[in-house]
């Protein structure tokens, strides 16, 4: 009866790491100054859960994701969330996967510095229009919480930084394509500085019905934010500043190193740039978009056709051997962050594919085969 007692007590102890630690939260005050703040004009605001021994001069700095904002309507919707006002935001977060402090469950990385920053401005952290409308009081104000969310970690120790991430999960991903040359240019010159986009590879595709759904969306984004001067000058010189935020304009031109994890059914874009709800009004894709088991053989074969475009979309990095990725057949989104897509015996081995190639043990470029080939996916079900 002690054994199994025993047994019981260490396995719930060896799933309340893998299930993370609570990290408080930081609210930078300095940046309100700046006027770096989110759509409410309340201070950015990230989690911070310090490194240990040969881990304390690396960081992680993750960028939280949460769709955007195209217009004073949207945006004024998120101002009573968290996804517009810290004011809404929970005080602890979870940390697990990608930023748990188990040697176990994150071996290459468990010691490092691990940041998790709140995403509050609806852009991608890309905006920057310096009037604020006396009627919304909407701030758009992404890129400067970019930057001054970064001063106020080098001012931490990040100045010291020998190791350094920007990673980031879905339009939080998007970020870390965005901003990652940027990154690169605001740490320490002698840093090895590489970037982690998880799900930000949003490519440019036709909806169901034929429109151009994501592309108009896009483009009212980064008018409403005034987010042209944030994107990489090498895609606005010679695109339409809209265009330059899908990665397949941009990933090319990207002079860091870079390492892309995404689903080649990434369910976000299944759900909101293949099948949007006004793309479909009758709701034939609904049972579809919540639970991949239960689309038909003929929107299985258009999600086949999803993926054949994703795969030219992100074909343009594939002679960067600075440039890594593992693009998996699963249905999912954001894989990083959660530990049994992370890292478990049963799933792809997304944490041995990072850190292999941010630590240049093998070069690091795969692409798995097409649903339903992989057995070892945690393919999403939503309610």
């Amino acid at each position: 009866m002690e054994q199994l007692l025993s047994l019981v007590i260490c396995t719930l102890l060896l799933l309340k790491s893998a299930e993370g630690v609570a990290v408080p939260i930081t609210y930078v005050q300095s940046a309100v100054a700046k006027g770096a703040v989110c759509l409410d004009g309340s201070p950015p605001a990230y989690h911070f859960d310090k490194g240990s021994e040969g881990g304390l001069d690396n960081w992680i700095v993750h960028f939280e994701g949460g769709g955007w904002c195209n217009n004073a309507t949207t945006c004024l919707d998120r101002v009573s969330t968290r996804l517009g006002s810290s004011k809404k935001m929970d005080t602890t977060l979870s940390f697990s996967g990608f930023f748990s402090s188990g040697k176990k469950f994150n071996p290459d990385f468990y010691n490092w510095n691990r940041i998790k920053v709140r995403y509050c401005d609806g852009s991608s952290f890309t905006g920057d229009v310096e009037a604020v409308d006396p009627k919304t009081n909407l701030h758009y104000r992404g890129g400067r919480i970019f930057v001054a969310v970064i001063e106020d970690l080098l001012a931490k120790g990040m100045k010291n930084a020998k190791n350094a991430i920007l990673s980031g999960c879905s339009a939080g991903g998007l970020t870390s394509i965005l901003q990652c040359d940027r990154f690169k240019t605001l740490l320490p010159a002698a840093a090895k500085v590489k970037c982690v986009s998880d799900a930000g590879y949003f490519i440019n595709v036709k909806s169901v019905s034929g429109s151009q759904h994501i592309e108009q969306f896009y483009s009212q984004v980064v008018q409403t934010h005034g987010s042209a001067k944030n994107l990489p000058s090498s895609c606005t010189s010679r695109l339409p500043p809209g265009l330059c935020f899908f990665p397949e304009n941009v990933a090319a031109q990207i002079r860091t190193p870079i390492f892309f994890v995404n689903a080649a059914y990434d369910s976000w874009q299944i759900k909101n740039i293949l099948a949007p709800g006004v793309a479909d009004p009758h709701g034939t894709w609904r049972n579809c978009k919540l639970d991949i088991t239960k689309c038909s053989s003929t929107q299985l074969t258009t999600m086949q056709g999803f993926r054949a475009d994703f795969l030219k979309a992100i074909s343009v990095i594939s002679n960067s051997p600075s440039k890594g990725a593992f693009i998996d057949g699963c249905y999912s989104h954001c894989q990083t962050g959660i530990q049994e897509t992370w890292m478990r015996n049963d799933s792809p081995t997304i944490a041995k594919a990072v850190g292999d190639w941010y630590y240049e043990r093998r070069n690091f470029h795969e692409i798995d085969g097409p649903y339903p080939s992989n057995p070892t996916c945690h393919n999403r079900v939503f309610e």
